[in-house]
């Protein structure tokens, strides 16, 4: 049975995330999904701590198992952890910067990725980091609404109410998160 894991800093987690999230539950047949919540990522800071953010995740994803995810790259997260099939779910965007990561072609070693793209995204992008890995046909990809949802503006202090699910914004709101 294939094993759904979604990860990120969830800084906060966005309707975007959900949406994500929900399309490859939907394009995969999978029943629910590992939400891991990077406590260190590895490419970019964070704002909150990771035991809110973990908070957050758990009210965006109530259906899936979340839980932290004590490594700082997904080659580690891989490595150190046994998986059924494991399939991993990323943006069209984290795609785009699959290269950067570390050890790419290990990660499809040890698991398949699942690339959620949006309509006028641009192809030409992700043919580019295909044409460049090891094992292009572990990457498969399906397709998600556009959404405007941005974890970095819901910190630079863009409305949460109508950016993340209502769980979120009312932990936002009620323990005055992401406030200028």
């Amino acid at each position: 049975m294939t094993t759904g894991l979604y990860g990120g800093a969830f800084d906060p987690p966005h309707v975007g995330h959900v949406a994500l999230a929900a399309g490859a539950k939907a394009a995969f047949d999978l029943p629910r999904l590992i939400v891991l919540v990077t406590t260190r990522p590895g490419h970019k800071g964070t704002q909150l701590p990771a035991e809110t953010r973990l908070e957050l995740a758990q009210a965006a994803f109530p259906d899936d198992d979340v839980r932290l995810d004590p490594y700082p790259r997904t080659v580690d997260l891989l490595r150190a952890e046994a998986f059924d099939d494991p399939l991993f779910v990323v943006g069209a965007d984290e795609f785009a910067a699959f290269l950067s990561w570390k050890e790419p072609d290990a990660v499809l070693e040890l698991a398949e990725l699942a690339v959620g793209t949006r309509p006028g995204y641009s192809g030409g992008q992700l043919d580019s980091v295909l044409a460049q890995l090891a094992r292009p046909e572990r990457v498969r990809f399906f397709e998600i609404e556009p959404n405007p949802a941005s974890s970095t503006a819901i910190r630079d202090g863009a409305g949460a109410e109508e950016l993340v699910p209502p769980a979120v914004a009312a932990l936002i709101r009620d323990r005055r998160l992401y406030r200028p």
